[in-house]
């Protein structure tokens, strides 16, 4: 079988499906688009994915463009294992619960406050207003509080319960981005925290693989604060 992965690891959902596929022992084929040299707006890009994003996989010719959709359909064809997306009923609803929620309820703020504070000012030379971004800060951090209370908060060592699933890999890869724009969560939320420890671990070597990168950007600019 031939799986592609078309993917930029500075893609929080491309990190995700990457550790899950590096994770399932799946040989797959990384595919990289450089969104910082905009290719993912090229004519041979948006060919594969009219909407120019990543992640997109192309499993034998069948070609899927939403990193959830992805997930439940690598589930479907057993590439993702069921101890990291149940079959059972209830438990798989409980994943879908979390997947939905994160949509809204993680991902756009936390992706909204790299994009205003990191992104659109090395692109685009946009310099946002102080204004902008303790506005998105604020948004970010209700969206954190949320998730560190109501889904961590709980008892349970993961997301969903004492086992890591699908939906732990997608937050933790949502909640790393804010680091680039110099915000990390784990310094103000115990729960998101702990937990993020507990996956780091049980994903690991391909979680901090996935995270090479970033990891990088972060201790370059650390340094260059320690220089000032």
């Amino acid at each position: 079988m031939s799986l592609k992965l078309y993917c930029d690891l500075m893609s929080q959902p491309s990190r995700a499906l990457y550790i899950l596929l590096k994770t399932a022992k799946y040989n797959f084929e990384p595919k990289l688009v450089n969104l910082s040299k905009a290719e993912h707006y090229g004519d041979e890009f948006t060919k594969i994915n009219r909407f120019q994003k990543v992640p997109v996989i192309d499993h034998n010719g069948f070609v899927l463009t939403e990193s959830v959709a992805i997930m439940k359909y690598l589930s479907r064809e057993n590439i993702i294992p069921d101890s990291l997306y149940p079959k059972d009923s209830k438990q798989q609803a409980k994943v879908d619960e979390f997947l939905e929620w994160q949509h809204i309820g993680l991902r756009l703020h936390c992706a909204m406050y790299f994009r205003v504070k990191f992104l659109e000012p090395r692109l685009f030379g946009k310099v946002p207003s102080e204004k902008s971004i303790a506005g998105w800060e604020e948004r970010m951090e209700n969206a954190l509080e949320d998730f560190d209370s109501k889904w961590l908060g709980r008892g349970h060592a993961f997301i969903t319960g004492d086992s890591a699933t699908v939906a732990d890999v997608l937050a933790a890869c949502e909640i790393e981005q804010p680091r680039v724009a110099g915000y990390d969560p784990k310094e103000k939320y115990g729960n998101i925290a702990a937990w993020m420890e507990k996956v780091r671990q049980h994903f690991n070597p391909h979680y901090d693989e996935a995270h090479t990168i970033i990891n990088k950007i972060i201790a370059k600019q650390s340094q260059a604060a320690a220089k000032l």
